[in-house]
C-alpha cells in the first residue's frame, strides 16, 4: 500500500507545520483512507557524517583487502589519545570504494541498526575498530551492499556536499529518524496511489489549499504531433483481440530528450523520497520514472532511443509469443496480453519491448551508456492490465495503478515532468514535438438528483452545498433551473458511473465523520480589485510573455563574484547595499540593487545545461540603502505596535523599488534548418522594451548617451537610456559589453533591458482614457524622406513631423534608415510614413499641400532637407 511522507506532501497541498503523522492519518480516515501502519524507524544514533583523514590497504591472508582508516567525527565523538586531544577514530574497513578524502557515514558505538545490530568497537584484522562505515543496506535504506555510502556521489550539490561538517547528524540528513504513514487504498480510489491523489484527499478532508500538479504541469506542454510523421518516432496501436470491446490502449504519448549525460547522478530528496516509498534507487532515468509514477500516479517507461526501431507497434501477443522480463524470468504470454514492440529491419511489431502496463523486457532498457531517451507515457485499460498482472503473477507498482484506474488526461503532464527533471539534473534536451495518439472519450454525464443524498444518507444537506461538493472533487456540474443536476466527472475517477456514486462521495466528505464543515463566506467592503499599479504589473508580464520571454523569480542575492562578472566595483557596490545579517549563503549577503545580476545567474544556469536560447525576464523589487535612515527599533511581541513604532519601522527599512529586467541570449528567430537563424540583438531588446512602456502608456525617448558615459555593463555604441518626457531616466537598454558578456559565458550580442516600473507608474495619469470619434473621412497618406545631420535622432524630427501637422497627422513611423555616398558625409536620410486625417471633412490637395509646407518648414530648424 501507498507511503506517505510529509515532507512530500507538502509540495502538492498546504500542510500546517506541526502536522504529525497520527494526525495526518485521522485527517485521511475522515475522507476514507485508512491508516495500516505509522512506520518509526528502528535505527538509532549516535550516526554521523565522517571524514576520511586516511586509509591504508592492508591486504591479508585469506586473499582479503581491509582498509585501516582514520575517520574525522568531530570533536563531540572523535577519540582522546594519551595527551587528552581529540584525534580522528581509527575504523577497519572492507569496502572497496573507501578512500582517504571521501566523506562518510559513520556509525558510532552505542548505535542500532536494523535486525537490532548494535555498534560496539571491537578487535579485528589487528585492530581496535571504534564504530562502522555503513552501506546502504545497513541502514536500511537501499539493497546496495557492494560498498559503503560516500556522500560525494549521493546526489548532494556541490554546495550542499561542501556544507556538510564531521559530526553532523547522518540520521537527519538522510531522514532516518522519521516515520513515514502507510495507507490503505480501496480498489475503486486508484487515484490515492498518488501524492497528487493523497493531496487531494488531504484538501477534502481539512480545507487546506491544493495545488493540482497536473494543471500547472499542462500549462508549459508544447503543441503534440497527432501523426506520426511529425513526432520524433512513429507509433501505431493495432488491437485485434479487446477484451469487452474495449481497445488495451487508448492514449500513447512519447517524449523524446536527447544528450542525457550517462551516470547522472540522482538527487539525494528525490532518492531519499524513492527509498522512504519503498522503492531502491537503480540510475536517474529510472528513478525519474517512478517519481514521477509516485508524485503523480501515471507510469511511466524510458526506452533508450538509440535501440528502438520505428515504429513502435501496440498489439495483442500472438499464440506461441514469450518473452523475458526485467525479472529475468522467461513468460509464455497469452493472447490477451498486450504488448509494446518495435519493427527492427522494418518488420512492424516484430520485437517484444515489453508487457504493456506491467513489466518491460531486457531489451531497449536504459543503460549507463544511454544518451537519448523515449518516454513512454501511456494509459491502458485496467481489465487487460488486472488480466496480465495475474496471470503472470506480476503484481508490479505500474500494474496496481492501472488495474485501478489511471487518469487518461495526465499523460502529457507526466511525461512533462520525467522530461524536465531528466534536464534539470542529467543535463539532457527536451524533444519540442511529442506525439499524441489520443483515443479518449469524455467521462458520460450522469442526471443526479440532489434529493437522493437525503434518501439514501438521511444527511440533510441542501442543494448548493451538494454542487460543491461534487465541484471540489473535479465533477462538472450544470445545476441548471430543475431539480435534476448535469453531472460529469472527472477523469480520474472512473470509479463515479452512476447516481449512487455521487451520493456516496456526498457523504464521504460530509457524514462519515460527522463533523460539520463551514465556509465562512468573505465580507469585503470598500473598494475591491486589483489597483491601478497592480493591475499594469499585470500588463508587464502578459507583454513579456506574450513577446515570448519566459518568467523567473530568483532569490535577491548577490555577492562579490556577482558584482565583478557585471562590471561592477565590489567595494563601490557593497558600501551602499543592503547587507543581511544572516545570509542564505555566506557568499551572497547583500540585497539586489538591480535585477540583471540574479537574472544573468539564471541564464548562465540555463545555458550550462545546454539551453543555448534564453529570453527570461523578472519582475520583483531592488533594494536601495539609505545611509540616513534610523535604526530599526527592536519591538516585544505579543502586542500590537503603535502608529509610531511602525512608522520607525518603515523609516528604518531600505527602499524598494518595483522594476522588470530581461536577459536574451542565442538565437531570436530559429525555423530549422531550411530556413532563416537569427541572433539575438540590441534591437530584440530595444522592441521588448518598448512594447512594456507602450502597453502602460507612458510617454518616453531613448537618449543614445555618449560612449565615456555608458555605465562598464553596457556596450558603448549600442545601449540607450529610457527617459520619460519630463527628462526623468527610468532604464536603461541595449547589448551588454563584450567583456561582461565573455565573463559570464554568454552568446555573443547578448541584449537586456531594466525598467524602474515605479518611476513610470508615478509619472502615469491612471484615469480613464476619452475615446476619440472615429473619422468617417478617407485618409491622405504621403512618404516624407529628409537629409538630416547625422547627430539629428528620429524621435527628434517626428517630434517636428507632429507639431507641424497638429491634430490632422493620423499616423506617423519611421520606415528607412540610409547612409551613403549619395547623401554625403556627416549626413543620413530619415524616411517616415505620414497618415493625414481630418475628423470633419475630406483633406484636399490644397490642404496636403500645406501641411506638407509646414512640415518641412518645421524639419528645416533642425537642418532637415525635403530629398526630391
Amino acid at each position: 500500500m501507498p507511503m506517505v511522507d510529509i515532507d512530500w506532501l507538502k509540495e502538492h497541498v498546504e500542510v500546517p507545520g506541526d502536522l504529525t503523522y497520527p494526525q495526518l492519518a485521522k485527517d485521511l480516515v475522515r475522507v476514507g483512507l485508512e491508516e495500516e501502519e505509522i512506520h518509526q524507524s528502528t535505527v538509532t544514533g549516535p550516526i554521523v557524517v565522517g571524514y576520511v583523514v586516511d586509509a591504508l590497504p592492508e591486504p591479508q591472508k585469506n586473499g582479503k583487502v581491509i582498509n585501516w582508516c582514520h575517520v574525522d567525527v568531530g570533536d563531540a565523538y572523535n577519540a582522546v589519545d594519551d595527551d587528552g586531544k581529540k584525534v580522528p577514530r581509527g575504523i577497519v574497513c572492507g569496502a572497496p570504494n573507501m578512500a582517504a578524502g571521501e566523506k562518510v557515514v559513520v556509525t558510532l558505538p552505542g548505535a542500532v541498526l536494523p535486525g537490532d545490530f548494535k555498534i560496539e568497537p571491537r578487535k579485528t584484522y589487528g585492530h581496535l575498530s571504534d564504530g562502522m562505515c555503513a552501506s546502504e543496506r545497513e541502514l536500511g535504506l537501499g539493497s546496495d551492499h557492494n560498498g559503503i555510502i560516500l556522500l560525494r556521489q549521493y546526489g548532494f550539490t556541490d554546495q550542499e556536499y561542501e556544507a556538510l561538517k564531521p559530526g553532523d547528524d547522518a540520521m537527519a540528513l538522510l531522514h532516518m529518524d522519521n516515520p513515514v504513514l502507510e495507507i490503505n487504498i480501496t480498489p475503486d480510489r486508484g487515484y490515492a496511489f498518488s501524492y497528487r491523489g493523497v493531496a487531494r484527499e488531504f484538501h477534502h478532508s481539512t480545507g487546506a489549499a491544493y495545488t493540482d500538479p497536473v494543471m500547472e504541469l499542462n500549462k508549459a506542454l508544447p503543441q503534440a504531433a497527432d501523426r506520426s510523421d511529425q513526432a520524433p518516432i512513429e507509433v501505431r496501436i493495432e488491437d485485434d483481440n479487446p477484451i469487452h470491446g474495449v481497445p488495451g490502449c487508448d492514449r500513447y504519448y512519447v517524449r523524446s530528450v536527447q544528450g542525457y549525460q550517462p551516470g547522472s547522478a540522482t538527487p539525494s530528496w528525490m532518492r531519499r523520497r524513492l527509498t522512504r516509498a519503498g522503492m531502491r534507487s537503480i540510475s536517474l532515468p529510472v528513478d525519474v520514472t517512478n517519481y514521477v509514477m509516485l508524485d503523480l500516479g501515471q507510469p511511466l517507461h524510458a526506452y533508450d532511443a538509440d535501440k528502438i526501431e520505428g515504429p513502435i507497434v501496440v498489439r495483442r501477443a500472438r499464440e506461441g509469443e514469450r518473452l523475458t522480463t526485467l525479472d529475468g524470468k522467461d513468460r509464455e504470454l497469452s493472447t490477451e496480453d498486450l504488448l509494446i514492440t518495435d519493427s527492427p529491419k522494418g518488420e512492424a511489431g516484430s520485437r517484444i519491448l515489453g508487457l504493456a502496463g506491467v513489466m518491460g523486457g531486457l531489451y531497449g532498457e536504459v543503460t549507463d551508456q544511454t544518451r537519448n531517451i523515449l518516454i513512454e507515457s501511456a494509459h491502458f485499460d485496467q481489465v487487460t492490465i488486472a488480466r496480465s498482472a495475474r496471470r503472470h503473477k506480476l503484481p508490479s507498482e505500474a500494474s496496481k495503478r492501472f488495474e485501478r484506474g489511471v487518469d487518461p488526461q495526465m499523460q502529457p503532464a507526466a511525461a512533462q515532468m520525467a522530461a524536465r527533471l531528466l534536464q534539470e539534473f542529467g543535463g539532457a534536451r527536451i524533444d519540442a514535438t511529442p506525439l499524441d495518439l489520443d483515443r479518449t472519450t469524455p467521462m458520460p454525464t450522469i442526471d443526479f438528483k440532489p434529493s437522493e443524498v437525503a434518501r439514501l444518507t438521511d444527511l440533510d444537506t441542501d442543494r448548493d452545498r451538494i454542487v460543491a461538493i461534487l465541484e471540489d472533487i473535479g465533477c462538472e456540474v450544470d445545476s441548471g433551473a430543475g431539480q435534476v443536476l448535469s453531472v460529469r466527472p472527472p477523469s480520474w475517477r472512473p470509479d463515479l458511473g452512476e447516481a449512487c456514486d455521487l451520493v456516496e462521495e456526498v457523504a464521504r466528505l460530509v457524514g462519515y465523520d460527522r463533523i460539520p464543515i463551514n465556509i465562512p463566506s468573505a465580507k469585503v467592503t470598500g473598494e475591491v480589485g486589483l489597483t491601478d499599479r497592480q493591475l499594469r504589473k499585470r500588463w508587464v508580464a502578459d507583454t513579456l510573455a506574450e513577446y515570448g520571454l519566459t518568467e523567473v523569480l530568483d532569490y535577491p542575492f548577490v555577492g562579490r563574484q556577482d558584482l565583478t562578472a557585471f562590471g561592477y566595483d565590489p567595494d563601490q557596490e557593497e558600501a551602499v547595499s543592503v547587507e543581511l545579517a544572516n545570509p542564505m549563503a555566506a557568499d551572497r549577503p547583500f540585497l539586489r540593487r538591480v535585477l540583471m545580476l540574479p537574472l544573468a545567474n539564471t541564464v548562465a544556469r540555463n545555458l550550462r545545461r545546454g539551453n543555448t536560447n534564453v529570453s527570461l525576464y523578472e519582475i520583483g523589487y531592488i533594494f536601495v540603502r539609505d545611509p540616513k535612515a534610523p535604526a530599526v527599533p527592536t519591538l516585544s511581541g505579543g502586542t500590537r505596535p503603535s502608529d509610531e513604532q511602525l512608522a520607525q519601522l518603515d523609516a528604518g527599512l531600505p527602499e524598494q523599488r518595483l522594476h522588470v529586467a530581461a536577459l536574451l541570449t542565442g538565437l531570436a528567430q530559429d525555423d530549422g534548418w531550411l530556413k532563416d537563424h537569427r541572433p539575438v540583438d540590441w534591437t530584440d531588446a530595444v522592441e521588448s522594451a518598448r512594447r512594456v512602456l507602450d502597453r502602460v502608456g507612458a510617454h518616453y525617448r531613448l537618449e543614445q548617451p555618449e560612449a565615456d558615459q555608458v555605465p562598464a555593463q553596457w556596450h558603448p555604441g549600442r545601449t540607450a537610456q529610457v527617459v520619460l518626457d519630463d527628462g526623468t531616466p527610468v532604464g536603461m537598454v541595449g547589448e551588454l559589453r563584450p567583456r561582461v558578456i565573455a565573463e559570464l559565458g554568454f552568446p555573443e550580442h547578448s541584449s537586456a533591458f531594466e525598467l524602474d516600473l515605479d518611476g513610470i507608474f508615478d509619472h502615469l495619469d491612471f484615469s480613464p482614457l476619452q475615446a476619440k470619434p472615429i473619422s468617417t473621412f478617407p485618409p491622405v497618406r504621403q512618404d516624407l524622406a529628409f537629409t538630416v545631420p547625422v547627430s539629428v535622432t528620429a524621435d527628434q524630427l517626428a517630434s517636428a513631423i507632429r507639431e507641424a501637422a497638429g491634430t490632422s497627422l493620423e499616423s506617423i513611423e519611421l520606415f528607412d534608415v540610409f547612409t551613403g555616398e549619395q547623401i554625403g558625409q556627416d549626413a543620413k536620410s530619415l524616411a517616415f510614413a505620414v497618415t493625414f486625417r481630418a475628423p470633419d471633412r475630406t483633406l484636399t490637395s490644397e490642404d496636403s499641400e500645406a501641411l506638407r509646407s509646414a512640415i518641412v518648414e518645421k524639419a528645416s530648424g533642425l537642418g532637415a532637407q525635403l530629398r526630391a
